[in-house]
């Protein structure tokens, strides 16, 4: 019986274990997009369980579980799929689209995507829709208002000059502040090359200028340390991600579609002065060939008032004078038709005629498309711009090609790259810096002689080149002034491109977890610099010059990444990146100086007597090795760390290398209490955190003494000796890195039913051991070396809000989108010996301070004489007298910045409308003084009265003296102490307007068109500034001191520009 029983109880046994194991069993099948294709890397798993897996490169897969369960489908960008298991061993799965899932998807460092509720930094995202068929070339400019936390400034209106950018404000004293720009996963040089430095040229496209904004599909701006943290160094200063068409190749149609685009604008000057028309050039009331616009009244009949020029009257009653080509004995030798002649004393729309209307044009055609299966994709895109000022002899042409493409191959490899070529052309008059009395140092200045123009002549009108010679011909008597028409056609700057860049990828899936990819990536430019001026000039190189140098540049890449993501529990997931990179830079410099010219008209270097070389090399090489890990809890609560070593070649070996950890957590407790939640309430809310790490190198060799060998410098024998000279910077081998780091707070919420959203971030970041240059006693053979001091903290708020005021699906829609930006930049320390640290501006002198205690970059100048009540004192005649020395005049950064866009649409139409709005920040500005202290625009009409300046006299008792008008306006407010020429810098603009129309698709049906849409826009069409005199009509976000870390101030280097046209783009 025992055995029978036994028997019996295996045989039970088995048949349950048999039953068990029937119950589970091998599910497999095939997981599709909307569109058909196979779906990659879909995550499977038995819901409940820790039983998962991934779907691969053709969209199968295969997983063990029993009848009953289900299994959940999740992908990123599509909706979550579940499938209860039954009969069939086969499950296939059509996934759909998620748009608001979509948008949650964004690109982060190192291409890494990742869910954006799962990040604990704030990251702003610009499609492509937001940045095609814009008049701008530049895609700086294209960003600009767009994310909160970045500051973009033109340097002007020219076309293809240089754009300024400040990602969460500046930093460094002496380094670079600007951003790294990453073009499809690869380091992109956005380097402004300028031609001169802010007081001599001041002409040069920042080189993203060679980045065509029709081309872009898509840009991500990680803007803090947490963000940044795996690009090391290089993103020190916050990064821009920028995904061309080619590079998301990805995910192309299988019919191939073809995008055609052209615009034309109207290119011109954004604003001209309100010009007086009463008054003409002299001083005093008394006419005079002068700069000055304090002459006698266009209404005069009295000869007096002209003196010796008079001539007499027309027989209109307008006064006569000299013909201002007989002022000058060398000027008049060439027009002696003028002689005798009399000139009519009138007031001339000299400026507003000197100035055209340039037109653009841009053109894109792209084509893109895959194979059936979605295996292959490519992309292939052309871009022309025609860009012509509205200065005359500027220019800016580009043509830029770019294909892209991917292929999955069946043994799980994964190739993908891109090429993109730009060939840039820019050029442009000489736009030096320069006062009301003409350029500084060697260069010449369009703007500077065009706006002081006196109203009484007429600057097209008169001839401008002396037949005789070619030399500048003009009104003064001591013809010391460059007819800005001479300049146009006699002096110039040229920038010509040639720029590749690209990269080649090859991904391999080790396993459905892991997956490891090598990608290089180059990018190299070769900027062919041409500068000229004739002789005949009257200022600067008044004997010519000629100078070519070329700039080239190449970045290698190389990125070695591992990838994975596993299911530590049901509850618990973990992604991990690893990867180290080799990113080598070189820069070189070669050309030639010539000056005394030996035959006008001939710009070539054996036509000039003297030559000096240009020549300047650089190189760097940085190693990095990082890695950061991911954990998700549940879905609602995320916990990154991460960090990266980064070994850099300038630096001594002790202090070449350095750690950045970063870590950063985010929760979303709408996922965790359904009780927050309501449809009409609270829909989503993220809280988030992050801290992060960097440092900043110095470029050059700042570790190492130079050595200037000079073949010329001795002679003997008449034969020339080379010789060797130490530099006079000491090398400082015992120099470290900058160090920065930034504690970042933030929350993310949606209200309505989502038709509210809200991001506000909160920073602080702080930099120490900044890298300075200090002064050394030249007893000791060298003037200066780079050494650590202070510390400079930056603290903000940045506010995005997007609002869908009106919603209808098939009606009428609003939608409301504004950023606000408030961020304070403070020298908290710069060391004992130093009272300031200078950091642009003229040499001791005005320009922008380090100054312990006080904002980054505060303006010093000379200001009024105070007494001990701090009264304004005032000198024997009345004016004020200019107190020397060092005193803070202006502080230059902005209290705060908003852009609001709105958009309304109904049917095919959608109506933009966009607002800036910049509160505070002083500007130094020579073009507001000028036009004040020349008596040139409306506000100094009133200059028959006399003027009592607020203050003291010199023994105290209240000033009761009167000066006349050309002592108030030019005496004080143009040439007067430094403080005077500082307004406050807030203004308002109305940055873009544009209306569109895009063709029902059922119109299109039986045409080739697959959409066609038609838009009318015009940028920067109408702005205000507050704190300048009205009648001046300037443009407070100039930026005078070019790129760099210099702002807040201005000299003549011309307006901003306004387009309007049309654009239209249609897809096949």
């Amino acid at each position: 019986m025992r055995t029978k029983f036994s028997g019996f109880l295996t045989l039970l046994l088995v048949l349950i274990a048999h039953l068990s194991f029937a119950q589970e069993k091998a599910i497999s099948g095939k997981i599709t997009d909307s569109d058909g294709l196979p779906l990659p890397g879909v995550n499977i798993v038995v819901k409940g369980t820790t039983n998962g897996t991934q779907s691969d490169f053709d969209g199968n897969y295969t997983i063990r579980a029993s009848v009953g369960q289900v299994l959940l489908f999740t992908y990123v960008g599509q909706k979550d799929v579940e499938r209860v298991i039954g009969a069939s061993d086969v499950i296939n799965v059509q996934m759909e689209d998620d748009a608001q899932a979509l948008e949650e998807v964004v690109v982060t460092a190192q291409g890494i995507q990742r869910e954006k509720k799962a990040l604990g930094y704030a990251v702003s995202t610009v499609g492509s829709e937001d940045l095609e068929q814009k008049s701008q070339g530049d895609v700086a400019r294209v960003l600009n208002g767009q994310a909160s936390g970045v500051q973009i400034n033109a340097t002007n209106g020219v076309s293809g000059s240089a754009t300024n950018i400040i990602i969460r404000g500046y930093t460094s004293i002496s380094g670079s502040n600007q951003p790294l720009f990453i073009v499809d996963g690869v380091p992109f040089s956005s380097d402004t090359n300028a031609q001169g430095n802010f007081v001599d040229g001041n002409n040069g496209s920042s080189r993203f200028l060679d980045i065509d904004p029709n081309n872009i599909e898509s840009i991500n701006v990680l803007k803090g340390l947490a963000a940044a943290n795996l690009y090391g160094t290089a993103g020190r200063n916050g990064v821009i991600l920028i995904t061309t068409k080619g590079g998301a190749s990805g995910g192309a149609p299988t019919k191939s579609e073809i995008t055609f685009s052209q615009s034309i604008f109207f290119n011109e000057i954004a604003s001209l002065p309100d010009y007086q028309d009463e008054f003409g050039g002299g001083f005093d009331q008394a006419f005079g060939f002068f700069f000055s616009n304090f002459g006698p009244s266009f209404n005069s009949t009295n000869p007096a008032d002209f003196g010796t020029n008079f001539v007499g009257f027309d027989t209109d009653g307008v006064p006569l004078i000299t013909h201002p080509t007989q002022t000058n004995s060398n000027v008049a030798a060439g027009f002696p038709e003028f002689a005798g002649v009399g000139y009519r004393y009138q007031p001339y729309d000299n400026v507003e005629e000197f100035f055209r209307t340039g037109l653009i044009t841009s053109t894109s055609i792209n084509a893109r498309g895959s194979s059936a299966d979605g295996k292959i994709s490519y992309n292939a895109n052309y871009g022309y711009l025609d860009n012509e000022g509205f200065t005359p002899g500027n220019t800016l042409r580009r043509n830029t090609i770019g294909i892209g493409g991917k292929a999955e191959l069946s043994n799980k490899f994964t190739i993908n790259g891109t090429l993109n070529y730009a060939r840039t052309d820019f050029v442009s008059p000489p736009i030096a810096a320069s006062v009301g009395n003409g350029a500084f140092g060697a260069g010449s200045s369009v703007f500077g002689h065009v706006f002081f123009t006196p109203r009484s002549i007429d600057l097209t009108g008169l001839p401008f080149q002396n037949p005789l010679d070619g030399s500048t011909a003009y009104y003064r008597a001591g013809n010391d002034i460059q007819n800005p028409r001479w300049t146009v056609a006699n002096a110039f700057g040229n920038q010509f491109t040639n720029r590749v860049f690209g990269n080649l990828q090859a991904s391999y899936k080790i396993t459905d977890n892991l997956n490891v990819f090598w990608r290089t990536g180059i990018d190299f430019f070769v900027e062919r610099n041409e500068n000229a001026q004739n002789r005949g000039g009257a200022e600067g190189n008044v004997n010519g010059f000629y100078q070519t140098f070329d700039n080239s540049n190449t970045i290698w890449d190389h990125t070695l990444q591992l990838n994975g993501a596993y299911l530590l529990t049901e509850d618990l997931d973990i992604s991990f990146n690893a990867g180290v990179t080799s990113r080598r830079t070189v820069f070189s410099q070669q050309g030639v100086t010539s000056t005394q010219q030996v035959v006008f008209g001939v710009l070539r270097h054996f036509n000039f007597e003297n030559q000096t070389p240009v020549q300047f090399d650089s190189f760097q090489n940085i190693v990095g090795a990082y890695g950061q890990a991911e954990f998700g809890y549940k879905g609602f609560a995320y916990l990154t760390l991460a960090g990266r070593n980064d070994w850099v070649s300038n630096f001594a070996q002790d202090n070449r290398s350095i750690f950045y950890p970063s870590a950063s957590a985010s929760f979303v407790p709408t996922a965790v209490w359904d009780g927050l939640t309501s449809q009409n309430g609270l829909n989503f809310l993220k809280v988030r955190a992050g801290y992060g790490t960097s440092a900043g190198f110095a470029g050059g060799f700042p570790v190492f003494n130079g050595l200037n060998l000079d073949p010329r410098d001795f002679q003997s024998g008449g034969t020339n000796v080379p010789s060797n000279s130490a530099s006079n910077v000491l090398g400082n081998p015992n120099l470290e890195p900058e160090r920065v780091d930034e504690i970042e707070v933030g929350i993310e919420s949606r209200f309505l039913n989502n038709r509210i959203s809200l991001d506000v971030s909160l920073f602080d970041k702080t930099t120490t051991d900044l890298i300075t240059s200090r002064p050394l006693d030249p007893s000791t053979g060298f003037t200066s070396t780079q050494t650590n001091i202070g510390e400079v903290q930056v603290q903000g708020v940045e506010i995005d809000l997007a609002a869908q005021i009106i919603r209808n699906d098939n009606g009428f829609n609003w939608s409301l989108n504004a950023n606000f930006t408030a961020d304070e930049s403070t020298v908290n320390d710069i060391g004992q010996d130093a009272e300031n640290i200078q950091i642009a501006g003229f040499g001791g002198g005005l320009g922008n301070y380090a100054v312990e205690g006080r904002p980054f970059g505060v303006q010093l100048g000379t200001r009024i004489q105070r007494d001990a009540n701090n009264n304004f004192v005032v000198n024997s005649t009345g004016s004020y007298i200019e107190e020397q020395g060092l005193f803070e005049i202006g502080d230059p950064n902005a209290d705060w910045r908003l852009n609001v866009n709105n958009t309304l649409s109904y049917k095919g139409f959608s109506f933009n409308m966009s607002w800036a709005y910049r509160h505070g920040g002083d500007i130094y500005s020579n073009t507001v003084s000028t036009l004040i202290g020349r008596g040139l625009v409306e506000d100094t009409v009133d200059r028959l009265s006399t003027f009592v300046l607020p203050g003291v006299k010199q023994d105290g008792t209240p000033n009761d003296i009167q000066i006349n008008n050309s002592d108030f306006f030019f005496g004080n407010v143009a040439f007067g102490p430094e403080e005077l020429q500082v307004y406050d810098g807030s203004v308002l603009r109305l940055r873009e307007v544009s209306l569109a129309y895009s063709v029902p698709r059922k119109l299109l049906e039986k045409t080739p068109f697959g959409s066609l849409t038609l838009t009318v826009s015009g940028q920067n069409l109408w702005f205000k500034s507050f704190g300048v005199p009205d009648s001046t009509n300037f443009d407070t976000d100039a930026l005078g001191l070019g790129v760099g870390n210099g702002l807040g101030f201005e000299f003549l280097n011309g307006p901003s520009a306004r387009q309007y046209g049309m654009s239209l783009k249609a897809t096949f």
